[in-house]
This record gives structure tokens, sequence and C-alpha cells, in this order.
């Protein structure tokens, strides 16, 4: 009896232990489907960001500047976007449907222009900087007129050169009336509607996506010492020293755009410009209609003559005669003609302007002299500017189709 009383513990005590094991293991596996489940949602978390849009940053472009550089007041959303994209190609914004954002700033020519005419063929005293990487530029407009890619989406569109339309109202009305615009712009803006704030906001949003990086030079300056050739190697040497082209096209891991962002007078266009009389004769246009500054200013800026002011037409200040923003280098080889004006129609055009000095005037910048380069050196720098392209804009500039200033059809 005491045998079988023995035996039934033993029993009973592998059940139990039976049990527990197995609820131990019920348990483990609850435990683990939840961390599975709370894994999976972080990740998802992480892929997302706040603004529900997820930029897709180039190799050799800073993704945490790009990031601090979205306006509170204008978060990036895949609509809106793809709204911006809409109307940045519509050449219903202008005043004869002819000209739209894309026909000064077309893909074909890596988002420049080679002719910048707008409606009526009408050609403005400006070339038309590249949109690509634009959201880095401190200041828009080759003058700075422009705080924001906001405000310097409303410019253009009333600007007489380029499209014409008579104001901002004009503008709306002409969007309002477009029924698909309509359901797109309450869609994304709510009871905010169609407003040219609310048609700026669109356009930014698009233009902050257009970004241009993965170059040559990028895989260069990350380790790749096959990436460029022994002659691109040559002009960063030069670039850096005996040429100082480094002194106002700055380029380092947090700014890596080539440029200072800042204004300069090198002499361009300088040659025969009496500036003291155009300048006097730009601050009797501007007092005499101080409501219309900005869009005088903006007028006067692809004026033959006053275009020369460069960032005076903004500042007032005297020392600012005929200076204008360093211009980004990315993607230089394929934006041609350069200069603010265009006059330099290669890159080696513009080596030797440099290289000669600039052009002698009272308000030259103090850091421009002639800096002697050979002619060997002047085709190693060329070579390196070329290192700046970007592969994925060569391949789009080469499989796109150039805008047209055809009507929009009706």
């Amino acid at each position: 009896m005491k045998i079988e009383k023995s035996n039934l513990n033993v029993a009973k005590t592998k059940f139990l232990v039976t049990k527990l094991i197995a609820i131990t293991f019920f348990i483990a596996i609850a435990m683990m489907a939840s961390f599975i489940s709370i894994s999976s949602e972080n990740k998802v978390a992480a892929a997302t960001p706040p603004q529900g849009f997820q930029a897709q940053i180039p190799f050799g472009l800073p993704a945490e500047l790009w990031n601090e550089l979205i306006p509170a007041d204008n978060p990036m959303t895949p609509s809106k976007i793809a709204l911006g994209e809409k109307l940045y190609f519509d050449k219903r914004l202008s005043i004869d449907q002819t000209v739209s954002c894309a026909t000064c700033h077309d893909p074909a020519t890596a988002l420049a222009d080679i002719n910048a005419v707008g409606v009526g063929k009408k050609k403005g005293a400006r070339n038309s900087p590249t949109v690509l990487n634009s959201m880095f530029n401190e200041l828009q407009f080759w003058d700075g007129r422009a705080p924001t890619l906001e405000e310097q989406a409303k410019l253009p569109l009333i600007n007489p050169i380029e499209m014409g339309m008579p104001d901002h109202k004009a503008v709306v009305k002409r969007v309002s009336e477009i029924a698909e615009y309509q359901k797109e712009f309450a869609s994304v803006f709510g009871k905010d509607g169609i407003t040219i704030d609310t048609i700026a906001k669109a356009i930014a949003a698009f233009e902050r996506t257009q970004l241009s990086g993965n170059s040559p030079f990028d895989r260069f300056i990350a380790g790749d010492q096959k990436a460029i050739s022994e002659a691109a190697k040559r002009g960063w040497e030069l670039f850096n020293g005996k040429a100082r082209c480094i002194s106002c096209h700055t380029f380092n891991a947090t700014s890596p755009f080539f440029s200072d962002f800042k204004f300069h007078n090198i002499g361009v266009a300088a040659k025969d410009q009496d500036f003291p009389k155009l300048a006097r004769r730009a601050r009797q246009v501007l007092d005499a209609d101080p409501k219309r500054a900005e869009q005088l200013i903006d007028e006067m800026a692809l004026s033959p003559g006053f275009s020369e002011l460069g960032r005076y037409l903004v500042t007032k200040q005297p020392r600012d005669i005929g200076s204008f923003k360093t211009s980004m280098l990315r993607d230089i080889e394929l934006t041609a003609p350069y200069m603010h004006n265009g006059s330099e129609k290669t890159l080696l055009d513009v080596i030797v302007f440099y290289n000669k000095g600039g052009e002698l005037n009272p308000n030259l910048d103090g850091g421009m002299r002639p800096l002697k380069l050979s002619d060997p050196e002047m085709e190693d720098l060329v070579e390196l500017l070329k290192t700046f392209t970007s592969d994925d804009t060569r391949r789009k500039v080469q499989s796109i189709k150039p805008q047209t200033r055809a009507p929009f059809p009706q």
C-alpha cells in the first residue's frame, strides 16, 4: 500500500510539472508574439516620417538638413507634392496659356533653361537658375529677393516678362475655374481652398523633392579614388588652392553645394555700366510707388540695365551694387549658359573670365584678382566641374523631351 501511494504521488508530481511547463511555454509564446508585434509597429513608425512623406535623398546630400528645412506651416505630403507637380507643368497659369514653371525650369535642361523666354516670346535679362537643390538656398533668385520657395513661386506668375498674369487674384480665379483643382485643393488644403498662398505652397512642396546628388565627385570624396579622372583630381587641388574657387564655392559635409550663398560683385556685365546713374533711377521708380515695391523689384530684376544692379535692388545698399548670389555647382555641366545674365556660354568661358580677374568696376569684390592659370590647369578645372554632375540627373536629361511653348489645348 505504501508503495502504491508513493507511486501515486510521483505521478501527480509529474502531471503538475508537465502542466507548469505547458503553461510556461504558452506564456512565452504569447510574450514573444507581443514583442514581435511591438517591434513591427516601431519599424513602421521609424520608416514613416512625422509628415507622412519619405523623401528619397540622393547620396552626397545631408538628409538631416533636408528635414530641418521643411517649413512648419507647409508639411510635405504625397498629395500636396502631386498637386504641386501638376501646377508646375500647367501652362494655364500664364496669361496666354503658353508658359508654365517648367518652360523656364525644364527637366530636359536639368530644371534650368537655355533661353529664358516667357509669354509673348519676351526675353528677360536674367538666366534661369536650376530648381535642383534650390530648397537648400538661403535666399531665392540671383539677387535673393525672395526668402522662401513659397514666395519665389508667386512672383513669376505676375511678372509681365514671365507668365504675365495681371495679379494674384487673376491667378486664383484661373485656378478656381478648373474643376479638377477645386477637388484637389479641397482634399489637400481643406477649408483654406484655393488661394495664392496654397498655390505657392503646393508648388514649393514639389520643388523640395527636386534633388540631385550621387555624382562621381560624391563617390570620390567618400573615398573611391577611381570615381574621377587624374585630370579632375588635379582640378580639385586647383579648386582648393591656386584657383581659389573654394573661397566662394564652399564645400563641406554639412553643406555640400559648392556655394557660400552670399552675394558678390565679380564684374559680370559691369563693362560700360553707369552704376550710380542706374541706382538713382531705380530708387526714383521704387520711391514713386512704395506699395508695389515687391512687384517693381521683380520686374526691374528682369529688365535690361536695372537687372545689373543685382542685390542692390533688394537692399538699397551701395555696397550691393552689381552683386549676385554665388551659384551652386552641382550639375553645372548641364545648365549652360552661365552667370546671372547667361553671358558665358561654356564652362571654359567661365574659368577664363575668373582667370583674368573679372571686370574692373568700383564695386568689384575684394577677392577678385588675376589667377595666372595655365591652359592645362583651366582644362583640369573643367574636368573637375563635370564630375559634379549627378548620374541620375544626366540620365533623366538624356531621356526627357524638352518643354514646348505650344498653347494649352482647349
